[in-house]
């Protein structure tokens, strides 16, 4: 059994075609095009000629392209040997690690207040730095929350942010 389709295309009727008025034969309705009237376009955004990078934008950005690499390193380390990073010495590897968990924790909360108070998030800084440091901070967040869980279900603990006598990791 052959199946067979019809297509019916519907169109407008031609305007080419002369209208078919039998009371006035002479008349022909006179066509005109819709007036437009010009529009404006007129942006609601703030101009960028303004250059100026506060002390703050400019500490999260140098903090934040530090902390998110120590952070990888931490995790990467937490994942492999079940323990953070090594005291080192004096104890600044460990101190290190630790500023940079608290310097991610506050550029995200400084995002999220003011994605909440202005509708987006942090401003791009110079060259979108803080930008990228914005969205390292959130990448590197996700994955404290996934590498810890994981630890936390396979090891059973979570290593203490400073080595305690008797403690698994550097006691």
């Amino acid at each position: 059994m052959k199946a067979t389709s019809k297509m019916m295309l519907i169109s407008p009727t031609s305007t080419s075609l002369p209208l078919l008025n039998h009371k006035f034969p002479n008349f022909t309705p006179k066509r005109t095009l819709p007036h437009y009237a010009p529009f404006k376009i007129q942006s609601m955004a703030k101009e960028t000629s303004e250059t100026e990078t506060t002390l703050t934008e400019k500490v999260a950005i140098i903090g934040g392209l530090v902390s998110n690499p120590v952070i990888g390193w931490s995790l990467y380390t937490l994942k492999t040997t079940g323990c953070g990073l090594p005291p080192g010495p004096g104890g600044s590897i460990g101190a290190l690690e630790g500023v940079s968990y608290l310097a991610v924790v506050g550029i995200v909360a400084w995002s999220l207040y003011t994605k909440s108070k202005t509708g987006s998030g942090l401003p791009n800084g110079p060259f979108g730095l803080l930008g990228a440091v914005e969205g390292l901070s959130y990448l590197s967040l996700v994955a404290i929350l996934v590498v810890f869980g994981v630890q936390f279900y396979q090891q059973g603990f979570i290593p203490g942010p400073v080595p305690v006598p008797g403690d698994q990791c550097f006691g």
